[in-house]
Protein backbone atom coordinates (compact mmCIF):
# COMPACT_ATOMS: atom_id res chain seq x y z
CA UNK A 1 0.00 0.00 0.00
CA UNK A 2 1.20 3.57 -0.75
CA UNK A 3 3.27 4.97 1.93
CA UNK A 4 1.58 7.69 4.72
CA UNK A 5 0.97 11.61 4.38
CA UNK A 6 3.11 14.18 6.33
CA UNK A 7 -0.93 14.97 7.69
CA UNK A 8 -0.97 11.06 9.35
CA UNK A 9 2.73 10.66 10.41
CA UNK A 10 3.15 8.61 13.64
CA UNK A 11 6.12 10.29 15.49
CA UNK A 12 9.55 12.12 14.34
CA UNK A 13 11.89 9.13 14.94
CA UNK A 14 9.70 6.46 12.63
CA UNK A 15 8.51 9.03 10.45
CA UNK A 16 12.58 9.48 9.42
CA UNK A 17 13.53 5.90 8.83
CA UNK A 18 9.65 5.52 7.05
CA UNK A 19 10.65 8.20 4.90
CA UNK A 20 13.98 7.21 3.42
CA UNK A 21 12.85 3.80 3.36
CA UNK A 22 10.31 5.19 1.06
CA UNK A 23 12.75 6.44 -1.33
CA UNK A 24 14.67 2.55 -1.81
CA UNK A 25 12.11 2.12 -4.79
CA UNK A 26 11.56 4.57 -8.22
CA UNK A 27 7.85 3.05 -7.52
CA UNK A 28 5.02 2.71 -4.82
CA UNK A 29 3.80 -0.28 -5.92
CA UNK A 30 5.99 -2.94 -7.84
CA UNK A 31 4.23 -6.38 -7.44
CA UNK A 32 6.71 -9.84 -6.79
CA UNK A 33 8.58 -11.58 -4.34
CA UNK A 34 11.85 -11.53 -5.20
CA UNK A 35 12.84 -8.51 -3.55
CA UNK A 36 10.84 -9.94 -0.30
CA UNK A 37 12.89 -13.60 -0.56
CA UNK A 38 15.89 -12.14 -0.72
CA UNK A 39 15.63 -9.82 2.78
CA UNK A 40 14.21 -12.18 4.36
CA UNK A 41 16.41 -14.79 3.59
CA UNK A 42 19.07 -12.28 4.77
CA UNK A 43 17.45 -12.14 8.12
CA UNK A 44 17.46 -15.50 8.97
CA UNK A 45 13.57 -15.92 7.79
CA UNK A 46 12.06 -14.55 10.39
CA UNK A 47 8.78 -15.47 8.36
CA UNK A 48 9.00 -19.17 8.92
CA UNK A 49 8.92 -18.33 13.13
CA UNK A 50 5.77 -17.01 13.12
CA UNK A 51 3.03 -17.89 15.07
CA UNK A 52 0.51 -20.04 12.56
CA UNK A 53 -0.70 -17.60 10.11
CA UNK A 54 -4.69 -17.15 9.07
CA UNK A 55 -4.12 -15.64 5.42
CA UNK A 56 -6.69 -12.80 4.13
CA UNK A 57 -7.25 -11.40 0.44
CA UNK A 58 -10.36 -9.81 -1.09
CA UNK A 59 -11.35 -6.34 -2.34
CA UNK A 60 -13.62 -5.23 0.64
CA UNK A 61 -13.94 -6.23 4.15
CA UNK A 62 -10.53 -7.72 4.88
CA UNK A 63 -9.63 -5.20 8.09
CA UNK A 64 -13.67 -5.96 9.79
CA UNK A 65 -13.47 -9.60 9.03
CA UNK A 66 -10.07 -9.35 10.95
CA UNK A 67 -11.03 -7.20 13.65
CA UNK A 68 -14.09 -9.44 14.60
CA UNK A 69 -12.21 -12.47 14.55
CA UNK A 70 -9.27 -10.84 16.73
CA UNK A 71 -11.98 -9.80 18.99
CA UNK A 72 -13.50 -12.99 18.97
CA UNK A 73 -9.68 -15.21 19.88
CA UNK A 74 -8.77 -12.00 22.60
CA UNK A 75 -12.70 -13.03 24.26
CA UNK A 76 -11.26 -16.96 24.53
CA UNK A 77 -7.90 -15.58 25.86
CA UNK A 78 -5.94 -16.19 22.92
CA UNK A 79 -2.64 -13.86 22.14
CA UNK A 80 -3.47 -12.69 18.80
CA UNK A 81 -1.05 -10.48 16.23
CA UNK A 82 -2.43 -8.73 13.37
CA UNK A 83 -1.32 -7.01 10.19
CA UNK A 84 -3.39 -4.54 8.23
CA UNK A 85 -3.23 -1.79 5.94
CA UNK A 86 -3.30 1.17 5.58
CA UNK A 87 -2.80 3.10 9.00
CA UNK A 88 -5.34 5.39 9.77
CA UNK A 89 -3.39 8.02 12.43
CA UNK A 90 -0.06 6.04 13.07
CA UNK A 91 1.88 3.43 10.64
CA UNK A 92 1.52 1.53 14.50
CA UNK A 93 -1.64 0.64 13.94
CA UNK A 94 -0.54 -1.54 11.10
CA UNK A 95 1.75 -4.12 13.13
CA UNK A 96 -0.73 -5.05 15.82
CA UNK A 97 1.31 -7.47 18.49
CA UNK A 98 -0.31 -9.66 21.74
CA UNK A 99 -0.02 -6.25 23.97
CA UNK A 100 -1.22 -3.88 21.45
CA UNK A 101 0.22 -1.76 18.57
CA UNK A 102 4.21 -1.82 17.72
CA UNK A 103 5.66 0.00 20.36
CA UNK A 104 7.91 3.28 18.46
CA UNK A 105 11.22 2.26 20.31
CA UNK A 106 10.59 -1.38 18.28
CA UNK A 107 9.50 -0.40 15.32
CA UNK A 108 12.25 1.89 15.03
CA UNK A 109 15.06 -0.23 15.94
CA UNK A 110 13.63 -3.25 13.96
CA UNK A 111 13.32 -0.64 10.80
CA UNK A 112 16.88 0.57 10.86
CA UNK A 113 17.94 -3.14 11.00
CA UNK A 114 16.03 -4.30 8.48
CA UNK A 115 17.58 -0.71 6.64
CA UNK A 116 20.90 -2.20 7.11
CA UNK A 117 20.53 -5.07 5.70
CA UNK A 118 18.58 -3.94 2.90
CA UNK A 119 21.84 -2.65 1.95
CA UNK A 120 20.33 0.58 -0.38
CA UNK A 121 19.22 -2.50 -2.54
CA UNK A 122 15.80 -1.83 -4.44
CA UNK A 123 12.72 -2.26 -2.35
CA UNK A 124 9.50 -1.19 -2.21
CA UNK A 125 8.20 0.47 1.15
CA UNK A 126 5.60 -1.69 1.66
CA UNK A 127 7.85 -4.91 1.02
CA UNK A 128 10.55 -3.66 3.42
CA UNK A 129 8.00 -2.47 6.01
CA UNK A 130 6.20 -5.92 5.86
CA UNK A 131 9.34 -7.49 6.54
CA UNK A 132 9.78 -5.83 8.95
CA UNK A 133 6.28 -6.85 10.80
CA UNK A 134 7.49 -10.74 9.86
CA UNK A 135 10.82 -9.49 12.29
CA UNK A 136 8.17 -8.09 15.01
CA UNK A 137 6.00 -11.36 15.20
CA UNK A 138 8.77 -13.49 14.87
CA UNK A 139 9.56 -11.89 18.43
CA UNK A 140 6.59 -11.44 19.76
CA UNK A 141 4.92 -14.88 20.94
CA UNK A 142 1.40 -15.93 20.08
CA UNK A 143 -0.94 -18.14 19.31
CA UNK A 144 -1.73 -17.09 16.06
CA UNK A 145 -1.07 -14.26 13.52
CA UNK A 146 -4.17 -12.81 10.98
CA UNK A 147 -2.31 -11.34 8.28
CA UNK A 148 -3.42 -9.41 5.60
CA UNK A 149 -2.76 -8.47 2.06
CA UNK A 150 -1.45 -5.48 0.94
CA UNK A 151 -2.81 -5.46 -2.79
CA UNK A 152 -4.00 -8.57 -4.93
CA UNK A 153 -2.50 -11.79 -3.19
CA UNK A 154 -0.66 -13.64 -5.64
CA UNK A 155 2.42 -11.21 -5.77
CA UNK A 156 1.86 -9.59 -2.69
CA UNK A 157 4.63 -8.92 -0.24
CA UNK A 158 2.68 -11.22 2.65
CA UNK A 159 2.55 -14.29 0.46
CA UNK A 160 5.86 -15.78 1.34
CA UNK A 161 4.05 -17.32 3.41
CA UNK A 162 4.09 -21.28 2.22
CA UNK A 163 1.80 -22.93 4.82
CA UNK A 164 -0.93 -20.64 6.42
CA UNK A 165 -3.17 -22.30 8.80
CA UNK A 166 -6.36 -21.44 6.74
CA UNK A 167 -6.75 -18.85 3.94
CA UNK A 168 -9.77 -15.90 3.68
CA UNK A 169 -11.43 -14.28 1.05
CA UNK A 170 -13.25 -11.89 1.46
CA UNK A 171 -16.00 -10.13 -1.29
CA UNK A 172 -14.18 -9.28 -4.64
CA UNK A 173 -14.62 -6.51 -6.68
CA UNK A 174 -13.12 -4.49 -9.01
CA UNK A 175 -10.13 -2.23 -7.33
CA UNK A 176 -6.61 -1.43 -8.30
CA UNK A 177 -7.30 -2.36 -12.06
CA UNK A 178 -4.08 -0.95 -13.13
CA UNK A 179 -2.21 -3.77 -10.99
CA UNK A 180 -4.99 -6.25 -10.68
CA UNK A 181 -6.72 -6.70 -14.31
CA UNK A 182 -9.69 -4.74 -15.35
CA UNK A 183 -12.23 -8.03 -15.23
CA UNK A 184 -13.44 -9.90 -11.98
CA UNK A 185 -12.04 -12.86 -13.17
CA UNK A 186 -8.92 -11.31 -13.44
CA UNK A 187 -8.57 -10.03 -10.24
CA UNK A 188 -9.61 -13.09 -8.60
CA UNK A 189 -6.86 -15.03 -9.88
CA UNK A 190 -5.03 -12.58 -8.19
CA UNK A 191 -6.42 -12.68 -4.76
CA UNK A 192 -6.51 -16.68 -5.20
CA UNK A 193 -2.85 -16.65 -5.17
CA UNK A 194 -2.70 -17.13 -1.66
CA UNK A 195 -4.69 -20.56 -1.98
CA UNK A 196 -2.48 -23.53 -0.91
CA UNK A 197 -2.22 -27.18 -0.91
CA UNK A 198 -4.34 -28.95 1.27
CA UNK A 199 -4.99 -26.06 3.63
CA UNK A 200 -8.67 -24.81 4.29
CA UNK A 201 -10.20 -21.70 1.87
CA UNK A 202 -13.15 -19.66 3.60
CA UNK A 203 -14.72 -17.66 0.93
CA UNK A 204 -17.08 -14.95 1.60
CA UNK A 205 -19.83 -13.63 -0.11
CA UNK A 206 -18.98 -13.67 -4.43
CA UNK A 207 -20.16 -12.84 -7.29
CA UNK A 208 -20.60 -16.42 -9.81
CA UNK A 209 -17.52 -15.10 -11.52
CA UNK A 210 -15.08 -14.65 -8.91
CA UNK A 211 -16.37 -17.93 -7.23
CA UNK A 212 -15.93 -19.87 -10.29
CA UNK A 213 -12.48 -18.89 -10.64
CA UNK A 214 -11.60 -19.33 -6.67
CA UNK A 215 -13.11 -22.48 -6.96
CA UNK A 216 -11.14 -23.51 -10.15
CA UNK A 217 -7.95 -22.77 -8.50
CA UNK A 218 -8.94 -24.75 -4.92
CA UNK A 219 -9.73 -27.65 -7.11
CA UNK A 220 -6.53 -27.54 -9.00
CA UNK A 221 -4.42 -27.16 -5.33
CA UNK A 222 -6.82 -29.98 -3.51
CA UNK A 223 -7.59 -27.02 -0.73
CA UNK A 224 -11.01 -27.13 1.25
CA UNK A 225 -13.31 -25.14 0.74
CA UNK A 226 -15.90 -23.47 2.68
CA UNK A 227 -18.15 -21.10 1.07
CA UNK A 228 -20.68 -18.64 1.57
CA UNK A 229 -23.87 -19.87 0.83
CA UNK A 230 -22.61 -23.73 0.86
CA UNK A 231 -20.48 -25.26 3.52
CA UNK A 232 -21.54 -21.93 5.45
CA UNK A 233 -24.43 -19.67 5.89
CA UNK A 234 -25.83 -16.45 7.49
CA UNK A 235 -29.17 -14.87 7.77
CA UNK A 236 -30.97 -12.42 10.22
CA UNK A 237 -33.06 -14.00 12.97
CA UNK A 238 -34.92 -11.64 14.94
CA UNK A 239 -32.65 -9.34 16.18
CA UNK A 240 -29.68 -11.43 16.00
CA UNK A 241 -27.59 -13.65 13.56
CA UNK A 242 -28.35 -17.14 12.72
CA UNK A 243 -25.00 -19.02 11.77
CA UNK A 244 -24.80 -23.04 10.10
CA UNK A 245 -22.34 -25.07 9.38
CA UNK A 246 -21.83 -29.17 9.35
CA UNK A 247 -20.87 -28.23 12.74
CA UNK A 248 -24.62 -27.18 13.65
CA UNK A 249 -26.09 -23.78 14.39
CA UNK A 250 -25.24 -20.55 16.27
CA UNK A 251 -27.44 -17.86 17.56
CA UNK A 252 -25.56 -14.71 17.84
CA UNK A 253 -26.34 -11.18 18.59
CA UNK A 254 -25.99 -8.12 15.91
CA UNK A 255 -22.54 -7.37 15.20
CA UNK A 256 -21.33 -3.76 16.81
CA UNK A 257 -20.33 -2.29 13.34
CA UNK A 258 -23.07 -0.94 11.54
CA UNK A 259 -24.27 -2.20 8.03
CA UNK A 260 -25.94 -5.58 6.33
CA UNK A 261 -22.21 -6.22 5.12
CA UNK A 262 -20.90 -6.07 8.69
CA UNK A 263 -23.16 -8.81 9.11
CA UNK A 264 -21.47 -10.70 6.19
CA UNK A 265 -18.10 -9.85 7.63
CA UNK A 266 -18.98 -10.78 10.50
CA UNK A 267 -20.32 -14.76 9.39
CA UNK A 268 -17.51 -14.67 7.35
CA UNK A 269 -15.09 -13.98 10.81
CA UNK A 270 -17.26 -16.98 12.53
CA UNK A 271 -16.94 -19.63 9.42
CA UNK A 272 -12.97 -18.70 9.82
CA UNK A 273 -13.32 -19.14 13.56
CA UNK A 274 -14.82 -22.93 13.61
CA UNK A 275 -12.31 -23.90 11.21
CA UNK A 276 -8.98 -22.88 13.85
CA UNK A 277 -9.44 -26.34 15.25
CA UNK A 278 -8.08 -26.20 18.61
CA UNK A 279 -7.44 -22.51 18.72
CA UNK A 280 -11.57 -22.32 17.61
CA UNK A 281 -13.16 -20.20 20.32
CA UNK A 282 -16.07 -21.35 22.19
CA UNK A 283 -19.54 -19.97 21.01
CA UNK A 284 -19.76 -17.59 24.35
CA UNK A 285 -16.49 -16.16 22.93
CA UNK A 286 -17.90 -15.75 19.42
CA UNK A 287 -20.72 -13.70 20.65
CA UNK A 288 -18.33 -11.31 23.08
CA UNK A 289 -16.18 -10.86 19.66
CA UNK A 290 -18.94 -9.38 17.89
CA UNK A 291 -20.55 -6.97 20.64
CA UNK A 292 -16.80 -5.85 21.73
CA UNK A 293 -15.21 -5.56 17.91
CA UNK A 294 -13.59 -2.45 17.79
CA UNK A 295 -12.83 -1.04 14.35
CA UNK A 296 -12.54 2.94 13.57
CA UNK A 297 -13.54 4.80 10.00
CA UNK A 298 -16.23 1.89 9.17
CA UNK A 299 -19.19 4.13 9.43
CA UNK A 300 -17.94 5.28 12.35
CA UNK A 301 -20.72 8.28 14.65
CA UNK A 302 -18.01 10.39 15.98
CA UNK A 303 -19.80 11.66 19.12
CA UNK A 304 -17.23 14.04 20.55
CA UNK A 305 -14.06 15.99 19.55
CA UNK A 306 -13.28 19.23 17.56
CA UNK A 307 -15.30 18.47 15.01
CA UNK A 308 -18.35 17.41 16.46
CA UNK A 309 -17.70 20.66 18.70
CA UNK A 310 -19.52 23.17 16.40
CA UNK A 311 -22.45 21.39 16.38
CA UNK A 312 -22.70 21.21 20.51
CA UNK A 313 -21.43 25.17 20.94
CA UNK A 314 -24.24 26.57 18.28
CA UNK A 315 -26.95 24.36 19.97
CA UNK A 316 -27.31 22.51 16.20
CA UNK A 317 -29.39 19.52 18.05
CA UNK A 318 -30.00 16.53 15.93
CA UNK A 319 -26.96 16.48 14.13
CA UNK A 320 -25.02 13.68 14.03
CA UNK A 321 -21.34 13.46 12.44
CA UNK A 322 -20.53 9.77 10.78
CA UNK A 323 -17.01 9.02 9.41
CA UNK A 324 -16.62 5.96 6.42
CA UNK A 325 -13.56 4.53 4.96
CA UNK A 326 -14.69 3.03 1.92
CA UNK A 327 -13.59 3.63 -1.55
CA UNK A 328 -14.68 1.91 -4.24
CA UNK A 329 -18.08 1.31 -6.11
CA UNK A 330 -18.93 -1.85 -4.12
CA UNK A 331 -18.72 0.08 -0.74
CA UNK A 332 -20.46 2.66 -2.01
CA UNK A 333 -23.36 0.26 -2.88
CA UNK A 334 -23.50 -0.86 0.53
CA UNK A 335 -23.42 2.36 2.26
CA UNK A 336 -26.35 3.18 0.33
CA UNK A 337 -27.86 0.49 1.79
CA UNK A 338 -27.28 1.99 5.17
CA UNK A 339 -28.21 5.80 3.43
CA UNK A 340 -31.78 3.93 2.72
CA UNK A 341 -32.63 3.25 6.14
CA UNK A 342 -31.97 6.79 7.38
CA UNK A 343 -34.84 8.04 6.64
CA UNK A 344 -36.11 10.34 9.53
CA UNK A 345 -33.16 13.14 8.29
CA UNK A 346 -31.34 13.83 5.18
CA UNK A 347 -27.63 13.17 5.12
CA UNK A 348 -24.59 15.66 3.89
CA UNK A 349 -21.77 13.76 2.14
CA UNK A 350 -18.11 15.48 2.87
CA UNK A 351 -16.06 13.31 0.37
CA UNK A 352 -12.87 13.74 -0.49
CA UNK A 353 -11.04 10.90 -2.86
CA UNK A 354 -7.04 9.97 -4.22
CA UNK A 355 -7.20 10.35 -8.09
CA UNK A 356 -6.08 6.66 -8.40
CA UNK A 357 -9.63 5.41 -7.52
CA UNK A 358 -12.93 6.24 -9.50
CA UNK A 359 -14.95 8.77 -7.87
CA UNK A 360 -17.73 8.94 -10.57
CA UNK A 361 -18.69 5.17 -9.93
CA UNK A 362 -18.04 5.49 -5.88
CA UNK A 363 -20.43 8.52 -6.21
CA UNK A 364 -23.23 6.98 -8.37
CA UNK A 365 -24.46 4.55 -5.94
CA UNK A 366 -24.74 7.67 -3.41
CA UNK A 367 -26.58 10.32 -5.44
CA UNK A 368 -30.19 9.64 -4.88
CA UNK A 369 -29.66 9.07 -1.44
CA UNK A 370 -27.72 12.71 -0.08
CA UNK A 371 -29.47 15.91 0.63
CA UNK A 372 -26.39 17.92 -0.61
CA UNK A 373 -22.37 16.90 -1.43
CA UNK A 374 -19.54 18.93 -0.46
CA UNK A 375 -16.45 18.18 -1.79
CA UNK A 376 -12.92 18.51 0.18
CA UNK A 377 -9.23 18.21 -0.59
CA UNK A 378 -7.76 15.18 0.98
CA UNK A 379 -4.93 17.37 3.15
CA UNK A 380 -1.55 16.23 2.72
CA UNK A 381 -1.86 13.49 -0.57
CA UNK A 382 -0.17 14.66 -3.31
CA UNK A 383 -2.52 11.90 -5.31
CA UNK A 384 -5.99 13.52 -4.27
CA UNK A 385 -7.93 15.38 -6.04
CA UNK A 386 -8.33 19.28 -5.63
CA UNK A 387 -11.79 19.90 -4.06
CA UNK A 388 -12.97 21.86 -7.54
CA UNK A 389 -11.86 18.46 -9.24
CA UNK A 390 -13.79 16.23 -6.20
CA UNK A 391 -16.56 18.29 -7.09
CA UNK A 392 -16.46 18.30 -10.72
CA UNK A 393 -16.40 14.19 -10.44
CA UNK A 394 -19.45 14.53 -8.29
CA UNK A 395 -21.23 17.05 -10.74
CA UNK A 396 -20.63 13.95 -13.45
CA UNK A 397 -22.13 11.03 -10.85
CA UNK A 398 -25.46 12.93 -10.75
CA UNK A 399 -25.13 15.31 -7.71
CA UNK A 400 -24.94 19.15 -6.99
CA UNK A 401 -21.72 19.49 -5.19
CA UNK A 402 -19.76 22.47 -3.62
CA UNK A 403 -16.36 22.76 -3.19
CA UNK A 404 -15.02 23.69 0.56
CA UNK A 405 -11.57 24.72 1.56
CA UNK A 406 -11.87 22.71 4.29
CA UNK A 407 -13.47 19.92 6.72
CA UNK A 408 -14.10 22.25 9.39
CA UNK A 409 -15.59 25.08 7.23
CA UNK A 410 -17.37 22.56 5.19
CA UNK A 411 -19.46 21.39 8.44
CA UNK A 412 -20.23 24.83 9.75
CA UNK A 413 -21.94 25.61 6.35
CA UNK A 414 -23.44 22.08 6.38
CA UNK A 415 -24.63 22.48 9.84
CA UNK A 416 -26.45 26.18 9.24
CA UNK A 417 -29.29 24.60 7.31
CA UNK A 418 -32.52 24.76 9.66
CA UNK A 419 -33.39 21.16 9.28
CA UNK A 420 -30.93 18.68 11.28
CA UNK A 421 -29.64 16.24 9.32
CA UNK A 422 -26.46 13.53 9.43
CA UNK A 423 -22.76 14.59 7.96
CA UNK A 424 -21.11 11.34 6.18
CA UNK A 425 -17.37 11.97 5.70
CA UNK A 426 -16.45 9.48 3.41
CA UNK A 427 -14.57 9.21 -0.07
CA UNK A 428 -11.25 7.55 1.31
CA UNK A 429 -9.10 5.84 4.29
CA UNK A 430 -6.79 8.19 3.87
CA UNK A 431 -9.47 11.14 4.71
CA UNK A 432 -11.09 8.92 7.28
CA UNK A 433 -7.28 8.96 9.17
CA UNK A 434 -7.22 12.74 8.26
CA UNK A 435 -11.01 13.33 10.52
CA UNK A 436 -9.57 11.07 13.28
CA UNK A 437 -6.03 12.69 13.61
CA UNK A 438 -8.01 16.31 13.30
CA UNK A 439 -10.72 15.24 15.47
CA UNK A 440 -8.53 14.56 18.99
Amino acid sequence: MPSPSDARRSSPESDAVLDRLNRLHPKIIDLGLDRVEDLLRRLGDPHCSTAPVVHFAGTNGKGSTIAFLRAMLEAQGQRVQAYTSPHLVRFHERVRLTYGPIEEDTLVALLEYCECVNERRPITYFEITTVAAFCAYAADKADVLLLETGLGGRLDATNVVTRPLVTVITPISLDHTQFLGESIGEIAFEKAGILKSGVPAIIGPQSPGALEVLEGRARDLNAPLFRFGHEWRLRLDGEGLLYEDDQGELRLPPPALIGPHQMENAGLAVAVARQLGPLCPSSDALARGLVDVDWPARLQRLRKGSLVEPMISASREGWELWLDGGHNESAAHRLAEVLAAWDDRPTHLIYGMMNTKSARGYLSPLASRAASLTAIAIPGEANALSAAEAAAEAENAGLRATPAQSLKSAIERIIRQEKPGRILICGSLYLAGHVLALNN
